[in-house]
């Protein structure tokens, strides 16, 4: 039996933000990943996502980083917030979505 090393903490944050933009991507319904992406400069500019699905998102974002690195919800909801503005893609419906409201 094989045993496995532990990741560190800071191997669970790189790995965390790795399966966000994955699972990000894949919501968004892009047929790419983190290793297509990796080098492209301003990648979260050429793809799209609803509103609707970039709350999803967060939502799932918010209770992976509460399972995967023990966040509290608040923490977590912080980290969702960031993430976006970091690497969120951009809304595609932001205009028609806000007159809707």
């Amino acid at each position: 039996m094989e045993t496995r090393k532990r990741l560190t903490r800071e191997q669970k944050k790189e790995k965390a933000v790795i399966d966000l933009i994955n699972q990000m991507l894949a919501m968004a319904g892009h047929d790419v990943t983190y290793e297509d992406i990796l080098g492209v400069e301003k990648w979260f500019q050429k793809y799209a996502m609803t509103v609707e699905q970039g709350e999803e998102f967060k939502k799932w974002g918010k209770k992976y980083l509460m399972k995967n690195l023990q966040m509290r919800a608040d923490a977590a909801e912080k980290e969702m917030m960031w993430f976006n503005v970091m690497w969120g893609l951009t809304y595609s419906n932001w205009e028609e979505y806000y007159k809707l409201k």
